[in-house]
């Protein structure tokens, strides 16, 4: 366990080592108030680098304190997870296809999928994909519609109008 616990530390360190390397290569100039656009990135490194170091020494100090006992099975459920998975892969290859809005409502199709099937009630009628579908559509849309529309954001739409 100490060993696991030890390497989630150096995992996190490392992590905030590479977006180190990363704010690099980001302009420092100075915007409003003085904040460039690499502020963000440095203070997510150092906090990174911070709590990865925490976590070593939290782990060869007598290990993580106070855990909860883990949730859920005792394996991974991997159809779930590979229906999350798909859902993700799916919708960032579609996305430029059939615009955001459909490949979101895919996603969340799929995902709701994994989801129920973590819990072992997966349902494969007809029924429930549309209901799910139009969860999923009624979801995607308001949000593709603010950031197109209000923000004035490019998302990938099916048409050209903005709308869809």
């Amino acid at each position: 366990m100490k060993t696991s616990q030890t390497l989630i530390g150096l995992g996190t360190a490392a992590v905030g080592v590479a977006m180190a390397v990363g704010a690099l290569d980001i302009k420092s100039d100075a915007g409003y108030s003085g904040v460039g656009p690499n502020f963000l990135p440095w203070v997510v490194a150092v906090a990174l680098m911070l709590f990865g170091a925490l976590l070593v020494w939290e782990s060869q100090s007598g290990g993580f304190r106070f855990m909860e006992e883990p949730s859920g099975g005792e394996r991974a459920d991997w159809p779930a997870f590979v229906w999350v998975s798909v859902g993700i892969l799916l919708n960032a290859a579609l996305i430029t296809t059939i615009g955001f809005i459909l490949s979101c409502t895919l996603c969340f199709v799929l995902a709701v999928r994994g989801f129920k099937s973590a819990e072992g009630r997966l349902d494969m009628s007809l029924r429930s994909w549309v209901v799910d579908g139009a969860v999923g559509f009624a979801i995607a849309a308001p949000v593709y519609w603010m950031f197109t529309q209000l923000l004035a954001i490019n998302l990938p739409g099916l048409t050209q109008t903005g709308w869809l």
